[in-house]
């Protein structure tokens, strides 16, 4: 009987050694670079995407962040010095600034003395043009979120092809450890552009946010100096 329960604790361990020399650690680099050409060639489109969704992202939010500067005092000067028919100094206020607003107000203040609605219709258009300006390669983040989720499932199909294609010509003997390797890198392409794809998605989003409040502090400023000039003297 001890013998008996011996030997069955001795299979045991052995089945256990077994199992632990078959396990497997999931390597993703060993994934990308077990997944033939096609794998390889897409992983690197989506860190590239992925690269250029970073660099825009903090290119912009630098460029909003210092657009966004205005000094508090900047349209009460800007009131003194219209109010008293001080415009050199006004256009010297603007120049000294630097700033979307001070460029929409400079715009203004050039056009002084001429009809509301011309002075109106000049800071709507340099209004667009600072918008535009703002606004540059914003798109791009919109095009690389809806882009690379949409890359990274071409991997997945691509992968999913290569596998079946390897169980069609597999004669009837089936690699298990060949069909895993593709499927495994077929769900990597996919889970690499939906990363990608979200990160470009927030930092597009979160860019608009705050752009809009550039823009309408812009709007903001801008109607403040046209009641300006529609004060009576």
């Amino acid at each position: 009987m001890l013998n008996t329960i011996l030997q069955e604790a001795a299979q045991t361990t052995d089945g256990l050694a077994e199992g632990e020399s078959v396990e497997k650690t999931l390597s993703i680099i060993e994934l990308i670079t077990t997944g033939g050409t096609a794998g390889i060639i897409i992983i690197a489109l989506l860190f590239v995407l992925f690269v250029v969704a970073l660099y825009i992202y903090f290119e912009r939010i630098l460029a909003i962040k210092e657009a966004s500067k205005v000094d508090s005092n900047f349209m009460n000067q800007i009131r003194d010095y219209v109010s008293n028919g001080k415009i050199d100094s006004a256009q010297n206020l603007c120049a000294q600034t630097n700033s979307p607003v001070s460029r929409l107000i400079s715009k203004g203040v050039s056009r002084i003395g001429k009809p509301l609605d011309d002075i109106n219709t000049a800071i709507e258009n340099a209004g667009r043009l600072e918008i535009y300006s703002l606004e540059k390669n914003i798109s791009v983040l919109a095009t690389i979120s809806g882009a690379a989720p949409m890359i990274g499932f071409l991997g997945t199909v691509i992968g999913m092809i290569l596998s079946i294609f390897e169980i069609a010509n597999s004669g009837g003997s089936i690699d298990i450890k060949t069909l895993a390797d593709g499927l495994y890198t077929a769900m990597t392409t996919t889970v690499g552009g939906l990363i990608v794809g979200i990160i470009a998605y927030i930092a597009y989003n979160h860019l608009v946010v705050k752009t809009d409040k550039v823009v309408y502090k812009m709007e903001a400023n801008s109607l403040e100096f046209l009641d300006l000039l529609n004060e009576p003297s």
